[in-house]
């Protein structure tokens, strides 16, 4: 049986036996979960921890999972919903921290050699300095390749909220460039 891209893997192309599954799962899409994690939470531990939970919810889960969505789509939702419990848990229960996609400038992650080409760009520098819902949502579209509907359903906000997000975080995002020397007149 010829697999489809992995992006597009549907339940119906994974093993139907749990345990079988979700070892393809970890296989396909652990890098996916633990950049994603580390992106909310900006600390390697921690996003390590968030991905083995997000394996242990969706092995947990996998015979519930009716497949109305991509795999991918579902892992990157759990994984979402898992850190952004923890950085509610984190903000009641420690000092307010900073931005936790800035830190990711003074912390290596699994991916090092990519992530310290793209701490050297100005784009990513441009960014990081939007406001958090413009990072996430330019975070899922470039970097995932979500559509916009697909981005509504792993934040559970409005395709609306998300399109209008997106066009204000690339609007921002020019008018920053615009400024250090990139982009059109």
């Amino acid at each position: 049986m010829k697999m489809p891209n992995i992006d597009s893997y549907e339940k119906a192309d994974m093993p139907k036996n749990p345990s079988d599954a979700i070892e393809s799962i970890m296989t396909y899409y652990g890098s996916v979960v633990l950049r994603t994690a580390f992106f909310y939470l900006g600390d390697k531990h921690l996003a390590e921890d968030i991905s083995q939970e997000v394996f242990i919810r969706a092995y947990r889960s996998w015979l519930n999972f009716r497949g109305e969505c991509l795999v991918k789509t579902w892992l990157i939702k759990i994984t979402v919903n898992l850190c952004r419990d923890k950085m509610r848990l984190k903000s009641f229960s420690e000092e307010p921290n900073h931005n936790p996609l800035i830190l990711q400038m003074q912390h290596p992650i699994v991916e090092q050699d990519i992530t310290e080409q793209l701490n050297k760009t100005i784009v990513l520098k441009n960014v990081l300095d939007l406001p958090i819902p413009y990072q996430e949502v330019l975070f899922h579209y470039y970097y995932h390749d979500l559509t916009t509907k697909k981005i509504a359903e792993v934040t559970g906000f409005s395709e609306g909220t998300i399109k209008s997000r997106l066009h204000r975080a690339k609007e921002l995002l020019r008018e920053r460039l615009k400024k250090e020397g990139f982009g059109y007149e």
